[in-house]
């Protein structure tokens, strides 16, 4: 993976200092389990896919607090010993963070063919939405 310096980007962006804080939080964050795929919808709709083979429903967990997205998935039975000739399979347990954006809410989500599909929406209240002042 490359690291890309964005402190050239400072000195132009006042006030964005968190963000860029998290990007380069998240190129920091160790390893790639399990992969996942952010899609764009349409303008107000997205989907976030997570590839989890190998969990059940009941072993994955889903957490939204203020603007944090939290999965996990833990095997029930991980103390059963196998003896593997060769293990191309990850199947450890996991935790994986997304951190949303204001107006950001959770939809759904369900679990198909081995991935994980939380369904997401930007619901912007009125009183945010630009309105038009008419001149008198």
């Amino acid at each position: 993976m490359r690291n890309f310096d964005l402190s050239p980007l400072y000195r132009s962006a006042i006030g964005f200092d968190r963000l860029f804080n998290l990007i380069e939080s998240g190129q920091s964050q160790g390893g790639g389990y399990p992969p996942y795929n952010v899609e764009l919808v349409d303008e107000n709709h997205y989907r976030i896919a997570i590839a989890v083979a190998g969990f059940a429903e009941s072993e994955l967990d889903i957490t939204a607090q203020d603007n944090m997205l939290l999965v996990k998935g833990a095997h029930k039975d991980a103390a059963a010993e196998r003896t593997y000739l060769y293990q191309g399979i990850a199947e450890r347990n996991f935790e994986r963070k997304f951190q949303l954006a204001e107006h950001i809410q959770i939809k759904s989500a369900n679990l198909a063919n081995g991935l994980l599909y939380i369904d997401l929406e930007r619901v912007v209240p009125e009183s945010s939405k630009p309105r038009r002042i008419d001149i008198r």
